[in-house]
């Protein structure tokens, strides 16, 4: 079994690293890092910004070059695939070295660790470059896949799926461990070729490889996260196919049974019924079919009882692996609030105050709606800035659409609508509507809830912090009653009377103020 911090060993798959200190992560401003993965159907550069627990691409840049297409009959690199691949990173490695990255990691894959030809095209590239390649082999191809996922949800319980266009890597997650894994040549470009693009065919191939792995059934009961430009694109038919009211890949998730009944679906629809979609990418359709049969075997051996999209995956592990532990172990959505309140808010001290101050309003919470509050609070000022006849809804889109990491679609929208009302309780647009059919009755209170308290407490306090820990709210005998200072003319209920009406109003009580001596 491996945790999070075998990482540090992972560490030498990649060229030399200068040490990272957590000075250097949370103070100062870190040189970029950048990640080129040489991959068997493109090439792709990211470059992620030097500093916090999120990775931030400042660039995302793709070039689709083939370089594993016909390697499973010929045992070599595809010629022309090798022309666009050595130009992408060629292109790449100029442009990190123009933006500063500090550390330029070059990371083949499947392709070029099955090819004859491999060691030759490794040692052209760095020729070209001036930059060492790493070839992963399969296993850490698959580790390194789990921490990307890990990245977004520490708490990822289940198996990773990474497929990519020459292999597919699985690996059993839990507890922010991982353990039993395996690659198999069973990439979207491989299976087409081996299949001939035919659906029977590619189910003996694939089942072939799946039925030796008597561990697959650990994954029942659980997530099966799938990863991948792939699955990805099939995400996006999904979303589609059920008129799905949130147009987020990452976490999208689907229980056992209509996933499958979605992907018998999907696997038959005409390649113009794909091409049609928006978002969809041309280049992707041809193997979509394909990579649509292999999940589909894969969650029918594995049984989970949910299917989980992840956009993290062996990249987003790497930039992982560079983050110190003390960071790792933060909890990714409420430090990456904690940076936006920082970079936007204006005080950004007055989130956690105001969360301890409306506590009495959630008795009994769980865990996990104490953390989206305690979220809530930390971005419900960042917005201060934005028109005041569109705050509302600014504010609401950027949550919304916001890359924050491990948040499920029904804690987006949570979030999202929470910090909608804490500035507006208007009726909102299509948007709104799609957001609040993710969520029930009750959960829908509770984050106007949320919104009321926090609209309530800049009321009194002016967002200065300070002032609000020197009144206390308590709900109790049918009443919603503020305490404030009496000798202080900063609290003169006038101010913040309608609002607390509201709150009490959502609440089913009556409100109160008592002035304290």
């Amino acid at each position: 079994m491996f945790s999070i911090h075998e990482a540090e060993r992972m560490a030498t798959c990649f060229s030399p690293t200068p040490p990272v200190t957590t000075a250097s992560v949370l103070e100062a401003e870190a040189p970029p890092l950048g990640v080129v993965d040489i991959g068997s159907n493109s090439v792709r550069l990211v470059v992620y910004r030097g500093t916090g627990r999120t990775p931030l691409p400042l660039l995302n840049e793709k070039a689709t070059c083939g370089l594993g297409r016909g390697l499973g009959a010929s045992e070599l690199l595809n010629p022309e695939g090798k022309g666009l691949a050595l130009a992408a990173v060629s292109r790449y490695a100029r442009l990190a070295e123009a933006m500063g990255v500090g550390t330029l990691d070059l990371v083949a894959t499947a392709a070029i660790r099955d090819a004859w030809d491999g060691p030759a095209f490794v040692a052209e590239i760095e020729a070209a470059t001036g930059h060492p390649v790493t070839v992963l082999s399969g296993e850490d191809e698959a580790r390194m896949a789990a921490l990307g996922v890990l990245c977004g949800l520490p708490d990822a319980n289940g198996m990773v799926a990474d497929l990519g266009g020459g292999s597919l890597e699985l690996v059993m997650v839990h507890d922010g461990h991982f353990d039993q894994y395996t690659t198999m040549p069973l990439g979207v470009l491989r299976l087409s070729e081996a299949s001939g693009n035919d659906r029977a065919r590619a189910c003996e191939i694939i089942d072939d490889h799946l039925l030796r792995l008597p561990w697959l059934s650990q994954c029942r009961g659980r997530s099966l996260y799938a990863v991948g430009g792939a699955w990805r694109t099939l995400a996006r038919v999904c979303i589609e196919q059920i008129g799905y009211p949130l147009h987020v890949l990452d976490n999208f998730s689907l229980p056992y049974d209509e996933a499958l009944r979605l992907f018998d679906l999907i696997a038959r629809l005409p390649r113009k019924a794909l091409e049609g979609i928006d978002g969809i990418s041309r280049k992707r359709v041809p193997h979509l079919t394909i990579a649509t049969v292999l999940l589909e075997r894969l969650l029918q051996e594995a049984r989970p009882d949910h299917l989980v999209f992840s956009v993290y995956g062996m990249r987003e592990g790497r930039f992982f692996q560079t983050l110190p532990p003390e960071v790792q172990t933060q909890d990714p959505l409420i430090s990456a609030c904690e940076a936006l309140a920082r970079a936007a808010g204006r005080f950004p001290g007055q989130g956690r105050e105001l969360f301890a101050w409306m506590a009495p309003l959630f008795l009994g919470e769980s865990q996990r709606d104490s953390r989206l509050r305690l979220a809530t609070c930390l971005i419900g000022d960042v917005f201060w800035s934005e028109h005041p006849d569109y705050r509302a809804d600014q504010a609401f889109h950027r949550v919304l659409k916001m890359p924050f990491m491990g948040l499920s679609h029904t804690d987006r929208a949570c979030l999202a609508l929470a910090v909608r009302h804490r500035y507006t309780s208007d009726p909102g647009d299509d948007w709104v509507d799609r957001a609040e059919k993710l969520l029930d009755s009750a959960t829908l209170s509770r984050v106007r809830t949320i919104g009321h308290a926090l609209r309530l407490g800049y009321a009194v306090s002016g967002g200065a912090p300070g002032l609000i820990s020197r009144t206390a709210l308590t709900l109790q005998d049918g009443a919603l009653t503020l305490h404030v200072p009496g000798h202080d003319p900063i609290y003169q209920p006038e101010v913040f009377a309608k609002r607390l009406e509201r709150l009490a109003r959502g609440l089913g009580v009556s409100p109160r103020t008592v002035t304290l001596a």
